[in-house]
C-alpha cells in the first residue's frame, strides 16, 4: 500500500461527503478513485454510503482492479476507474456521480439516437485544461448501460480516445463520469459537469416547452 495512502482515502471521503450533500450520489451509488504513488488505485468499497465515508470504506486495487486490500471488495465498475490510468496518465483521480439530471438527460439522448451530448458557449467550460474560451465545443460521450464491466469500459474508452480533449462521460441511465490531475481537480471538474449537464437540460426543456 502505498504511503500516501491515507491522505488519498481522506480526500476521497471529503469528495464523497461533497458530492453526496450535493444529491448525486443517492443511496449507496457511486464510486470514487485515485491513483497512488505506486501506481495502485485507492477506491471506494462496494455499497458504502458516500455521504458517511470513513477510512474504512477505502481500499486498494491493483492497476488491473484486482483488490489488494483483504475482506473488502471494491466497486462492481472499478475496471471504469482502472481502465482510464494507463491510457491517461495525467489522470490522478476519477469520479462517478448518479445526479437525478445526468441520468435522465443520458437516457433521453440515446433514446433519441443521440450518443453526445455537446456542450458550446459556457463560461464554466474554462474549468477543464487546455479550454481558455466559452467558443468551443466539449464532446460529452454517451454510452449505453452494460453489466458486462470489461465490455463497458474498452467502449468508453474507444469513444474518448476518439476524442482531442475527452473530459468526461456519461452511461445512459446510469450517470457521470470525471477526472483530474488530483481529487481536488477532479471533484471541479465533476461539479462543473454536473452543472453543465443540468443547464443542457433545462436549455432542452425551455426548448421543448416553447415548441408549436
Amino acid at each position: 500500500m502505498g504511503s500516501d495512502f491515507q491522505a488519498i482515502a481522506q480526500e476521497l471521503i471529503e469528495a464523497g461527503h461533497f458530492l453526496a450533500a450535493k444529491g448525486w450520489a443517492p443511496a449507496t451509488s457511486g464510486n470514487y478513485s485515485a491513483r497512488l504513488r505506486d501506481g495502485q488505485v485507492a477506491i471506494t468499497v462496494s455499497g458504502r454510503d458516500k455521504g458517511q465515508l470513513s477510512p474504512a470504506d477505502i481500499m486498494v486495487v491493483d492497476s488491473q482492479g484486482q483488490r489488494l486490500t483483504l475482506g473488502q471488495t471494491p466497486s462492481a465498475e472499478t475496471l471504469l476507474h482502472t481502465s482510464l490510468y494507463p491510457v491517461y496518465p495525467e489522470i490522478g483521480a476519477v469520479l462517478h456521480t448518479h445526479s437525478v439530471d445526468s441520468v435522465t438527460l443520458s437516457r433521453w439522448l440515446l433514446n433519441q439516437g443521440e450518443d453526445t451530448l455537446q456542450l458550446t458557449n459556457y463560461e464554466l467550460l474554462k474549468i477543464f485544461g487546455g479550454i481558455t474560451t466559452h467558443d468551443v465545443v466539449a464532446d460529452i460521450p454517451v454510452v449505453a448501460n452494460s453489466q458486462d464491466m470489461v465490455a463497458l469500459s474498452q467502449l468508453a474508452l474507444t469513444r474518448l480516445q476518439a476524442l482531442k480533449m475527452p473530459v468526461g462521460y456519461l452511461i445512459a441511465g446510469h450517470g457521470l463520469y470525471a477526472w483530474g490531475a488530483t481529487v481536488t481537480q477532479a471533484l471541479h471538474a465533476t461539479e462543473a459537469l454536473e452543472v453543465l449537464v443540468s443547464c443542457a437540460l433545462q436549455e432542452l426543456r425551455l426548448t421543448l416547452n416553447h415548441q408549436p
